[in-house]
């Protein structure tokens, strides 16, 4: 006994396999952003001040280094997700949904890579 409709099994159509994941990457990377924002705010408000010198050489401490790069990736990995689905619902049109789903990725990959060439910039000590 089959539990599908019968117009289901005409068409073949069905579950398209791939949400679970993504879903999955949704959730996963909210709750490492609340750990990772709660992070930066608690650490963030123990530099001495938001003087520029202060806040360098907060970044460049290899603990803050990796957790600021974590955070920063992580969000725009979230917000890659995020966005993704938002055009997928509501985007139509099969060619503007395809070239707002690679802009979406090339953005949030551009972003992504000067996040982590900005921090680790003033981690090591180039010229900002």
């Amino acid at each position: 006994m089959s539990l599908r409709s019968p117009l289901g099994k005409v068409l073949g159509a069905g579950s398209a396999k791939d949400g679970t994941g993504h879903w999955w990457g949704q959730r996963v990377s909210a709750a490492a952003l609340l750990i990772l924002g709660a992070w930066f705010l608690v650490s963030l408000l123990q530099v001495e001040s938001l003087q520029y010198q202060d806040i360098r050489a907060w970044i460049g401490r290899p603990f803050s280094t990796v957790m600021l790069l974590l955070f920063l990736l992580t969000l725009a990995y979230h917000s890659k997700l995020g966005i993704q689905v938002v055009i997928e619902d509501y985007v139509h049109a099969p060619t503007l949904k395809v070239t707002a789903l690679i802009l979406n990725n090339f953005i949030h990959l551009f972003l992504g890579v000067a996040a982590l060439v900005a921090i680790l910039g003033a981690a090591f000590g180039g010229n900002a």
